[in-house]
């Protein structure tokens, strides 16, 4: 009974999970065909925020059944030509909504928990409405 428990968490989990592209012209080529805007989040190799914003916040159910509306993709500061696309980063983590002809919606900077990113997505969504 136990393993059948744990086995449909892990399912669970794996049906919500994001599907992250890998490069922001991917993601533009995607949201042009879907019509939907993206959201790039920049981090950085060594950056616990970072880590922590992916690990408790981008994970979270709620969290990703909104963000299922989005193209999401995740890049590294430290990739040259991707942050060549991108306006300049302050800091990481650091999050760009955008719309797919890549015009700024919003943009977010440090650790946000579950609440205030969701805030966060509400903001975006009447912009775009």
């Amino acid at each position: 009974m136990k393993n059948i428990i744990v086995g449909m968490v892990l399912l669970s989990g794996a049906l919500l999970a994001l599907d992250w592209v890998k490069d922001i012209d991917t993601a533009v080529e995607i949201a042009k065909k879907e019509h939907k805007n993206i959201m790039v989040m920049v981090e950085g190799e060594h950056c616990r925020w970072c880590k922590k914003m992916k690990g408790r916040t981008l994970t979270d159910d709620s969290v990703e059944t909104r963000l299922k509306k989005f193209v999401v993709v995740k890049v590294m500061r430290e990739d040259g030509s991707a942050m060549a696309q991108l306006p300049p980063v302050e800091g990481v983590p650091t999050i760009f909504f955008m719309k797919e002809d890549k015009g700024i919606i919003e943009d977010i900077i440090g650790y946000f928990n579950v609440e205030d990113f969701i805030s966060y997505i509400d903001d975006v969504e009447k912009k775009v409405k």
